[in-house]
């Protein structure tokens, strides 16, 4: 295999042995290269058929479906993406077909029915064996750098826009966009400022794409709210729901209504309970756990079934693998897998609520409380009390510390970080970076609580609006004269849109750790420093010294 998408990543250059630290196979990588390839095909005669009027959101969504599979720790499974490919190579000739009969001109022969019937799993499998599509199969670092970021931005936008999409909000735009991005992919006679425009396009339409879901989830569900969050238990069965769709989570608490059994979150879940919609429901009880990386323990010790929604599944241990159900893209061999909704209906979770009511009550984990819900509509609420508390010298600092979490010991850093800095400081964060420190007791700043959490990863586009509507207030002409310092942490390709994003906005001078991307190249890494000021952390103590000064 030859994986580098994540920031574990072996050394991190790239996972390259039977199998990654993710828990991916090397057959599953090959297949998943595999799958992209079949997706830059699609992207090139799905812009070949704009050209002539010609568009399938069908299609378009297929596509997104599958960047989205291919995201870290989503989908596990060898088979699915197997008949995925052969869903898509049917999609990539009928655009083709379409393009032809509307007067295009192709060159080679469109395959027929005899051709596709001889296609199958088989040659699929072989064909992915052999790493056609691949990263290996481009020679320049540079390109493939930036090839990289664009690839793996365009998968963090997927995610974001499959959630939309599941709450019935969609953008022709993004769709093009994204296919018309795969496309320029395929092109390697791309410059490298051609390709480095390509970085910061795939930023702009990331905004657009966080834009959307927030527009789909506070039209849903109300905009997020100051809320407390218990992380205690009761003495009923409960289901841990993990991922970010916020649609399932819905679906879930309508069936368990009245069965006797409890909803509780886990990792990225946990912001649902600042949507005002999920108020209602008494068996919605709290969160559960933990970051994405602490699941094996907390599953072993929750006692009953668990359901992934989207990314953020490690593979589960044998003790426990039969309590663990997936939906939507997630794909694991040997778990229940619940199909997808049809129109107008519910998808059918009986299978885990009947499971569920067999099973013990969970082990108490901790009994206390978290607070949230501070996106934009909130802060902005605040805005009179933050900005007189920024003015009077109560509040010296804001430092976004959005992102993602992992297992790697060094992250304790933004613990650390979190500790050490001063009480005139304010801690702005959205992601699963939050659990590295939502749960200290860092006291408030004239009733602002020190940490002020937005809620999942998407949800850095509304630390972003805050940071412009400061901007406005204080009548800035740039953004980055705020007193705000920026310490990110990443872990996957959500993490790396909402980068891309933020260099569009403009803004600058940000951390970015536990390490630089793996998939940059020297040269390609120079740049980011040069022009947008991307460094690495060092220590939390000296990080905090300089970003207190500034810098």
């Amino acid at each position: 295999m030859f994986c580098h998408q994540c920031q574990e990543t072996m050394k991190n250059t790239t996972c390259a042995l039977a199998k990654g630290v993710c828990g991916k196979t090397a057959e599953v990588s090959d297949l998943q290269d595999l799958a992209l390839h079949v997706c830059k095909g699609i992207g090139f005669w799905a812009t070949k058929a704009l050209e002539k009027g010609i568009y399938r959101e069908d299609i378009a969504f297929y596509v997104d479906r599958m960047l989205f599979a291919t995201i870290t720790n989503a989908n596990f499974s060898a088979s699915d993406f197997e008949s995925w490919i052969l869903e898509g190579l049917r999609y990539r000739d009928e655009l083709r077909m379409a393009f032809v009969k509307a007067g295009g001109q192709v060159t080679g022969t469109l395959p027929d029915a005899a051709t596709w019937a001889a296609f199958d799993a088989e040659a699929v499998r072989a064909a992915a064996a052999q790493g056609k599509g691949g990263w290996k199969e481009i020679a320049d670092e540079n390109v493939r750098a930036l090839q990289s970021l664009v690839l793996y931005g365009l998968k963090g936008m997927a995610a974001y826009v499959e959630h939309a999409y599941a709450i019935g909000k969609k953008s022709k735009d993004v769709f093009v966009f994204m296919l018309r991005a795969l496309a320029d992919l395929t092109d390697l006679s791309l410059s490298l400022d051609q390709l480095t425009a390509l970085v910061l396009e795939t930023g702009k339409f990331g905004v657009d794409a966080m834009a959307l879901l927030d527009s789909a989830n506070t039209g849903s569900y109300g905009a997020p709210r100051i809320t407390k969050v218990r992380t205690g238990v009761r003495n009923r069965p409960g289901i841990l729901i993990s991922g970010h769709d916020l649609v399932d989570l819905h679906d879930l608490l309508e069936q368990t209504k009245g069965t006797g059994v409890d909803v509780y979150t886990h990792g990225e879940m946990l912001p649902a309970h600042y949507y005002p919609f999920f108020e209602k429901y008494d068996n919605l009880y709290g969160n559960y756990g933990g970051s994405w990386w602490s699941q094996n323990a907390d599953i072993e010790k929750f006692g009953g079934p668990v359901l992934f929604t989207s990314n953020c599944l490690v593979p589960p241990k044998e003790s426990y693998k039969h309590r663990v159900f997936t939906t939507g893209v997630v794909g694991f061999d040997g778990c229940v897998h619940i199909p997808d909704r049809e129109p107008g209906k519910m998808k059918d979770f009986s299978p885990i609520i009947e499971l569920a009511k067999t099973c013990p009550p969970p082990q108490e984990l901790e009994n206390g409380e978290i607070i949230g819900g501070f996106a934009h509509d909130q802060v902005f609420a605040l805005a009179d009390t933050v900005v007189n508390a920024v003015k009077t010298g109560a509040i010296k600092r804001f430092v976004v510390m959005a992102g993602c979490d992992g297992r790697q010991p060094g992250r304790s850093y933004y613990t650390e970080v979190a500790e050490k800095l001063p009480e005139d400081t304010v801690i702005l964060t959205a992601g699963c970076a939050k659990f590295r420190y939502n749960k200290l007791n860092l006291g408030d700043i004239g009733g602002i609580p020190r940490v002020l959490d937005a809620g999942q990863c998407n949800d850095s586009y509304s630390l972003a609006l805050v940071a412009l509507k400061l901007k406005e207030i204080f009548g800035l002409e740039d953004v980055n004269q705020l007193p705000l310092s920026f310490d990110i942490a990443w872990y996957e390709q959500k993490a790396v849109l909402v980068l891309l994003a933020l260099l569009y906005l403009g803004f600058k001078n940000i951390r970015l750790g536990p390490t630089l991307p793996g998939f940059l190249s020297p040269a390609v890494a120079s740049v980011l420093v040069e022009k947008f000021g991307i460094k690495g952390i060092a220590d939390a103590e000296s990080d905090v010294a300089a970003m207190m000064a500034g810098a």
